[in-house]
């Protein structure tokens, strides 16, 4: 079971939307939140931006700055090759398999005007122009919904987000080895504005020896910014209608609190 500190607190079902695929790369937002921002900034990208196209649909004139050093030409190449090889030994034969190999040019089209990626690796102590540590990127945004999915990087950063909680309206994080890892969890969430509204255990990460996600995304919202009720939330999770699998080929991963 999880320690009832990342138990959700309650928001209205009609306030959450999944903004991305039904599937990995898709999360769960209030709709209210909308109103308030026009900027995404989005920490680890890879080759997904779904969620940024979906939030790019809801608000057309909305800034998006993605930062991820992983992809740059090496990886796009890399990447054309090993699909074009698995098309040409027929792994790839459904349309969207095929328009997949083909992904750089949607890249190319999706990230421009206002919406850009930077190849900025996301650090807690800056070392070098390849790098960008959180404070530097919010000091030129506010009002902002942050995104993190770094790979366990995330720890390293918690600080700072914490500090900037003013300029965040709504976070997204991933958090990884959630079992070694929740002394630092529950340190980041004391005494913290922004509040959980959603949990949902990511089934790529597997579980620990208790049955519990190794891998959690959570959504939480500003409660100086957003009325949050200061009651915990009832649903079971995964919710119907909201969370999806991350990985379609195994069962979802059931969440249970401790009282």
């Amino acid at each position: 079971m999880l320690p009832k500190f990342l138990k959700p607190y309650h928001t209205n079902k009609s306030n959450l939307v999944r903004l991305g695929p039904k599937t990995d790369g898709g999360y769960i937002i209030d709709k209210r939140i909308l109103r308030l921002t026009n900027t995404l900034i989005t920490c680890g990208l890879n080759d997904d931006w779904e969620f940024e196209r979906d939030f790019w649909k809801r608000k057309i004139k909305c800034q998006i700055a993605a930062y991820d050093h992983t992809i740059n030409k090496e990886f796009w190449w890399n990447r054309f090759k090993k699909d074009f090889i698995a098309f040409l030994l027929f792994r790839k034969l459904r349309i969207s398999k095929i328009l997949d190999i083909f992904k750089y040019l949607d890249y190319k089209l999706f990230f421009n005007d206002k919406k850009h990626h930077y190849q900025k690796k996301i650090v807690f102590k800056k070392k070098n122009n390849k790098e960008i540590t959180i404070p530097e990127i919010l000091s030129k945004f506010d009002k902002i919904i942050l995104k993190v999915d770094i790979e366990g990087d995330e720890y390293k950063i918690l600080n700072d987000i914490k500090k900037n909680t003013n300029k965040i309206v709504f976070l997204i994080i991933e958090f990884h080895e959630v079992h070694k890892n929740i002394r630092k969890i529950k340190n980041f969430l004391n005494k913290f504005d922004l509040k959980i509204i959603h949990i949902h255990g990511n089934n790529y990460g597997g579980l620990d020896k208790y049955k519990d996600p190794k891998v959690i995304e959570l959504s939480l919202i500003n409660s100086k910014m957003v009325k949050v009720k200061k009651i915990l939330c009832k649903n079971r999770y995964p919710v119907k209608g909201l969370d999806y699998k991350n990985f379609k080929r195994r069962e979802e991963i059931k969440i249970r609190f401790y009282e």
